[in-house]
């Protein structure tokens, strides 16, 4: 996930003050949209397949962020990237939001990351892609106990929507999954804490320097972490893996990371903020599919009903904030 540039062009709007759209140019953003979405739903179902080969958390996140890093190094040096192009941030990026800028990367796309690697070790994809999907309603919180930001009734409603459909989906699978599953599903809603804490501290410094500079500069500083975190707890030896190890990695970085970036970018330059957080209710849905279909995951009226309350609440928040 990540906070793609939006253009500056618009559409003239109708007597309500809603853009109107051309066809083509809503189909295709909302296929972007929903492209994007689904590409970055595999990854929880990706990371189960690769734990079947005893790979370790450490090592495949850092296999995922080697495949990933030339394509962010790429965006960072890129001559319109690096002057903030179609942003209005055409400024050198001064050195407190650099290092901002290394600072949020490392927390919501390394640590937010290496929490959720570890916490689907013991959770289903399904879950975890469904506890990750709690960001929005996180982000609220946080912008009301540090930015003022006045909590309303809708979003009191919205978050007991959300966390009920969680406390559903977690009783429901009490005692039939892996014994560690607290710990594995607490580790997946640390990752989306910390990638609400990211949300939250970025909301300014893309302001100043233009979301892709952030986005690569952030991808960057990430990608080098996980490196430096293997080198340092990991012998090279750790690297003989199986060859389906380093497919699926590639995948993971490629389809699951990369493309989900520039797709969404794209998708909100041609239908808007609104349009593309409606989309992101598929991601539950697209990962408890794929986790039935591939992995062979439970996928009870339980589960079903419980992701269905929680992207209820996560969609009144996204799509209010975003109108």
């Amino acid at each position: 996930m990540s906070q793609p540039s939006l253009s500056s062009e618009t559409t003239a709007p109708d007597a309500s003050g809603a853009r109107l759209l051309p066809p083509v140019q809503m189909l295709a953003g909302l296929g972007l949209a929903v492209a994007g979405v689904v590409a970055f739903s595999l990854r929880p179902v990706i990371i189960k397949l690769a734990y079947r080969y005893n790979v370790d958390p450490v090592t495949l996140i850092m296999l995922r962020m080697v495949f990933a890093l030339p394509f962010f190094l790429g965006m960072a040096l890129w001559p319109g990237v690096r002057r903030g192009a179609g942003t209005g941030a055409h400024a050198p990026v001064a050195g407190r939001d650099l290092a901002l800028t290394v600072a949020l990367g490392v927390t919501g796309y390394y640590a937010a990351s290496f929490c959720d690697f570890l916490g689907l070790r013991y959770v289903s994809a399904g879950m975890g892609r469904l506890l990750l999907f709690l960001y929005p309603t996180i982000v609220v919180v946080l912008s009301a106990l540090f930015l003022g930001k006045r909590i309303g009734l809708r979003e009191v409603v919205a978050l007991v929507v959300s966390y009920a459909g969680v406390a559903l989906v977690v009783w429901s699978e009490i005692g039939t999954g892996h014994p560690d599953f607290m710990t594995g599903a607490s580790l997946v809603f640390m990752g989306a804490f910390l990638y609400s804490i990211y949300l939250v501290g970025s909301s300014r410094v893309v302001q100043r320097i233009g979301s892709m500079r952030f986005t690569a500069y952030a991808m960057t500083a990430a990608c080098l972490c996980c490196i430096l975190q293997f080198l340092a707890l990991r012998p090279l030896s750790a690297l003989d893996l199986p060859l389906p190890v380093y497919g699926l990695s590639a995948v993971m970085a490629v389809v699951c990371t990369v493309l989900p970036v520039l797709m969404t970018a794209e998708a909100l330059r041609r239908v808007g903020p609104n349009l593309v957080a409606l989309s992101g209710a598929i991601g539950p849905v697209a990962a408890a599919v794929f986790g039935y279909l591939v992995l062979a995951e439970p996928m009870g009226w339980l589960q079903l009903a419980g992701a269905g309350l929680t992207v209820a609440g996560v969609m009144i928040i996204s799509l209010w904030k975003t109108a």
